[in-house]
C-alpha cells in the first residue's frame, strides 16, 4: 500500500500539474512513480531532468535499461523492475536479456562488465575498486561512458530508494520472480 499518496492532476498547484500533463503528453500516461514524486515538483523535476541529461549522453538506451534493471533488481525494488522490463522491450531488449539483466550480467561481453561494474557499485556503496574501474576499462568503456554508469546507477538508487520509502503502487506490468542462485 502506498505510504505517499500520487498527485492527481485535478487537484494539483497549477505548477504540479503542468509538469504532469507534460509528462503525460510525452509519455501517453503519468506512471506512479512520477505523479508520487510530484508531491515535491522539485524532486520530480530534478529526476525528470537528469534521466533525460543521461538519456542525451553516449550509452544507448538498451545498456541504460540493462543497468537500471540491474539496479532495481539488487535494490529489490519490484517497482522499478517491472518499469525497466517494460521499458527494455521498448527497448528492444529480450526477455532473455531482461533476465539475465536483473541477474547483473548479458551475453554481450561489453554489456556484461558494464553490469557487472554497476552492481558492485551499489554492493559496494560506490567503494569500487582500482581493478573494477581497469575491468569496465579493458571492456573499452571510455572515462565519460564510466562517469554515465556512475551517473545512471546513482538515478536508479534514488528511484528504488523513493519507492520502497513512498510503497509506490506499480502500474507496469507484472514480472516473475527470479529464482535463487
Amino acid at each position: 500500500m502506498a505510504r505517499i499518496q500520487p498527485v492527481q492532476v485535478d487537484n494539483a498547484n497549477p505548477k504540479t500539474a503542468q509538469l504532469l500533463q507534460s509528462v503525460e503528453k510525452k509519455m501517453g500516461s503519468v506512471p506512479n512513480l512520477i505523479s508520487t514524486l510530484a508531491n515535491s515538483p522539485a524532486a520530480a523535476q530534478a529526476y525528470l531532468g537528469f534521466a533525460q541529461a543521461l538519456a542525451g549522453g553516449s550509452l544507448p538506451a538498451p545498456l541504460r535499461e540493462q543497468i537500471s534493471l540491474a539496479v532495481g533488481q539488487t535494490n529489490e525494488c519490484d517497482y522499478c523492475v517491472a518499469a525497466h522490463s517494460y521499458l527494455g522491450h521498448k527497448a528492444g531488449l529480450g526477455e532473455e536479456d531482461i533476465l539475465d539483466a536483473r541477474r547483473g550480467t548479458a551475453s554481450d561481453e561489453k554489456a556484461a562488465a558494464a553490469l557487472g561494474f554497476a552492481r558492485k557499485i551499489v554492493e559496494n556503496r560506490g567503494w569500487v575498486s582500482d581493478e573494477d574501474v581497469e575491468e569496465v576499462r579493458r571492456a573499452e568503456f571510455t572515462e565519460g561512458q564510466i562517469a554515465e554508469i556512475v551517473a545512471n546507477v546513482a538515478l536508479n538508487i534514488f528511484t528504488n530508494y523513493f519507492n520502497h520509502v513512498a510503497g509506490t503502487e506499480v502500474d507496469f506490468p507484472a514480472v516473475p520472480t527470479l529464482a535463487a542462485a
